[in-house]
């Protein structure tokens, strides 16, 4: 049977800890459930082919950021940094030619 948000806060919603800091443990961890319920609705992201992982998130920032702007030697100020990252994020998605003319237009 697939877990759902709901059914993990019903069955902590059951648990009775004798200590005083598990209790609280769970109280923490039940706001945070209840709090971000919406964004872990993980079985319907995966049916509309969406990643639920932090993997593909983590790879995309070391292929756009960690190649181009963590060679030996470099420097960045923020500003340039965002630049940078900006630029790369267009070509690599293919907007490269969106980016300019949107630049163009301003």
């Amino acid at each position: 049977m697939p877990w759902s948000t709901s059914k993990v806060i019903a069955s902590m919603r059951r648990l009775r800890p004798q200590k005083k800091s598990i209790r609280e443990e769970i109280e923490k961890t039940l706001g945070y459930f209840e709090t971000n319920k919406e964004r872990m609705r993980y079985a319907e992201f995966r049916k509309q082919g969406l990643f639920v992982g932090s993997g593909v998130i983590e790879a995309g920032c070391k292929m756009i950021v960690g190649q181009r702007l963590k060679q030996s030697g470099m420097r960045w100020t923020v500003r340039g940094a965002n630049a940078i990252i900006a630029l790369r994020c267009c070509q690599i998605s293919g907007r490269w030619e969106e980016f300019w003319e949107n630049r163009a237009a301003q």
